[in-house]
């Protein structure tokens, strides 16, 4: 390989990090050096250079003359010469000049892992069509641990010609500063929890976080068989702000419903409790067919049409176009469900049969399906109640092509019961971390194991991760041996964690105190933070609120009692200094693929959206922190880069968070997205 002038040099600050940036240097074949040509897809293509440049004599071109699929790109070589090297937690700006008949361009990182190797990173900026030289600048997210190189270009993904020169890598990274201005010592390590001195005026089994800053607790009949022969079923409304309740009337006994979050912020519930179990246990519970959708404008139950099949227990997972599909359940009879619903967007109705694409598969109850980037979905393994499924117990399945396919290495899978799954931060990674779990049925102790996924992997597959951290049972007794949890809850935190809490060792019994923070970076818990003083076991749920603190609800041990405290968790960043403030958002309403700019108060590194909890039973597989990749405008100005790709983050109401060099994260504005 030709390096003549090439010198690789270390990562510092005002150094352009770019091997030939300018594009200038060519090799025997008349192609730059330290670039390639690289893409996938069934395209017709040209890359090569031209004189048409925005400095010196050459710039790269792009060319798609014909194109099914796939994208074309030049990119910088993998290699330990002309690859940028980066450090551990510094982040980068990159920039390039640009020309494209066409606005469907993506700058394009990958990344180097000292144990995997190559792998593809995100895409953290699209850009438009222009006819004249334009400069886009994007700033990297934190670079991952274990990644010492990184290599970047600029997609295009249609039809068109891209033309690029002068590129540009420069660490910003300022030094970490010392966490200062601790206002509790304690809290600076461990966070803290307040016992609010009121309770909920409902059993808060299913609880979702509305885009008005309201918290949406639905109970239906409670898991109280009284209350369901009565026909009462309830719904309320909590304002963390005030402490004040709004008791909304309920339709159906919601009880055991699946719900998510509509591109609108309304809420759609599916399912519920058509009946509870006969006195001789010869028929189970029975899953209602009814659906209705919440208004949070008007703290109404509209109704919708029927769903094909009932469903208790059932999954509901929203698909980057807005609609949502729903899986598994009891039916009406009490057997399992095997049909799928679908729910559209457009149209506001579940499809009748004949428009449905069904694998009468069995799915379980509450699974938790996960949407991948690529619009398929990923069952992770969490369900409630039982046995995992036949085969390795994950599975990926493609709607659309009606297949189902095994994944592999998710350990103990029939003690997965009451597990909890979460697509890790950044979404862009793709990555999915299983926490615990149990089994009910036979009475199994829950254990600690926790297992990821990369599902980015050409052949993706569990491998295990650490083990959950231990705490103590009631009276102080510590756990031992291979104790861990079910029931457990996992919260994305605005700083890219995962904050870990409650639980229980047995099936409605034996509560764990225990919590931590999971650090996706590196793979690792943090043991010791502070726990909720009440139990959180069957039927608890805790969720981020907006302004960056965590809410914890509910307890169902199996006396048939139900704790309604309201637990509030201030994580370690709350006591760390001042937090970041987002001035202004000039818009609220986000395209795909946009810019958006945002002004704050003090400097940031990060900035995130995370989708608002729709949670019960320790399920919410439609959580997620959505990576913005930030274009720095000066002091105060900030331009956030949107994911062209809506599966990525589907359409609704996310929580707009930024934070800076010490993890503080600023409350939250709320913007709506697609």
């Amino acid at each position: 390989m030709l390096t003549i002038g090439l010198v690789a040099t270390p990562a510092h600050a005002a150094t352009n990090l770019v091997q030939n940036p300018g594009l200038e240097i060519v090799g025997s074949d008349g192609f730059p050096v330290c670039w390639e040509r690289s893409g996938h897809g069934d395209n017709t293509f040209t890359i090569g250079t031209t004189t048409d440049a925005h400095s010196g004599s050459r710039a790269m071109r792009v060319t798609i003359t014909e194109l099914t699929n796939g994208d074309r790109k030049a990119m910088m070589l993998e290699n330990a010469e002309c690859a940028p090297r980066v450090e551990v937690g510094h982040q980068y700006d990159l920039s390039v000049w640009y020309k494209s008949t066409t606005a469907a361009n993506a700058v394009t990182l990958f990344r180097h892992d000292t144990e995997l190797g190559w792998q593809y990173w995100l895409d953290p900026a699209t850009l438009p069509a222009t006819g004249t030289w334009q400069q886009k600048v994007v700033r990297t997210p934190p670079i991952p641990a274990n990644t010492d190189q990184i290599t970047w270009g600029v997609s295009i993904y249609s039809t068109g010609t891209l033309t690029t020169d002068d590129y540009s890598m420069v660490d910003v990274s300022v030094p970490t500063p010392t966490p200062s201005g601790c206002t509790d010592a304690i809290g600076c390590t461990r966070g803290k929890w307040q016992v609010m001195p009121y309770e909920a005026t409902v059993r808060g089994i299913h609880a979702v976080m509305l885009h008005n800053g309201k918290v949406l607790l639905v109970a239906g009949s409670g898991n109280d068989p009284s209350a369901f022969a009565a026909g009462t079923f309830k719904t309320a409304v909590y304002d963390p702000t005030n402490g004040t309740f709004t008791d909304v009337p309920t339709p159906a006994d919601l009880f055991c419903a699946g719900h998510v979050q509509l591109r609108d912020g309304r809420v759609l519930v599916m399912g519920g409790n058509k009946d509870y179990p006969s006195a001789d246990g010869t028929v189970g519970y029975k899953g209602l067919r009814n659906s209705y959708i919440f208004d949070p404008a008007t703290n109404r139950y509209v109704r919708t049409n029927d769903m094909l099949a009932g469903h208790w227990y059932p999954s509901a997972t929203i698909l980057g176009n807005g609609d949502v599909l729903s899986l598994g359940g009891l039916g009406e009879d009490s057997t399992g469900t095997t049909t799928t619903d679908y729910f559209s967007s457009a149209e506001q109705r579940w499809l009748s049969m004949n428009e449905v694409k069904q694998t009468w598969s069995w799915w379980g109850l509450y699974p938790a399906m996960v949407l991948m980037q690529d619009g398929r979905l990923f069952y992770t393994g969490s369900h409630t109640f039982g046995m995992g499924l036949p085969g390795s117990g994950a599975s990926i399945y493609d709607y659309a092509t009606g297949t189902i396919t095994d994944v592999p290495g998710l350990r103990r899978k029939d003690e997965r019961d009451q597990s909890m799954s979460v697509l890790l931060p950044p979404a862009q990674d793709q990555r999915v971390l299983t926490v615990g779990g149990g089994n009910g049925d036979i009475g199994a102790t829950a254990h600690r194991l926790t297992d990821i996924i990369d599902l980015k992997a050409a052949n993706p597959r569990y491998e295990p991760g650490p083990l959950l951290p231990q705490g103590t049972l009631t009276g102080g007794v510590p756990q031992s041996g291979d104790q861990g949890k079910m029931y457990v809850s996992l919260v994305l935190l605005p700083d890219g964690t995962v904050f870990e809490t409650g639980g229980a060792l047995h099936n409605r019994a034996d509560p764990v105190f225990e919590a931590s923070i999971f650090d996706p970076t590196t793979n690792t818990f943090r043991a010791g933070m502070a726990t909720d003083p009440v139990p959180r076991t069957y039927h608890s749920s805790a969720f981020l609120l907006p302004d960056g603190r965590v809410m914890a609800v509910g307890d169902n041990p199996g006396n048939g009692s139900f704790d309604t405290r309201i637990s509030i968790y201030s994580p370690p960043y709350l006591f760390k200094g001042p937090r970041p403030q987002i001035r202004s958002v000039a818009s609220t309403t986000w395209a795909y693929g946009s810019t958006q700019r945002i002004t704050v108060n003090s400097p940031v590194t990060r900035a995130s959206l995370i989708r608002p909890a729709a949670v019960t039973h320790s399920s919410d597989p439609n959580q997620r922190f959505v990576e913005l990749p930030m274009t720095v405008k000066g002091t105060n100005t900030i331009d956030l880069n949107v994911t062209s790709n809506p599966n990525l983050a589907p359409p609704g109401w996310y929580m707009l968070f930024v934070h800076n060099a010490n993890g503080v994260p600023s409350v939250a504005k709320w913007v709506k997205l697609g």
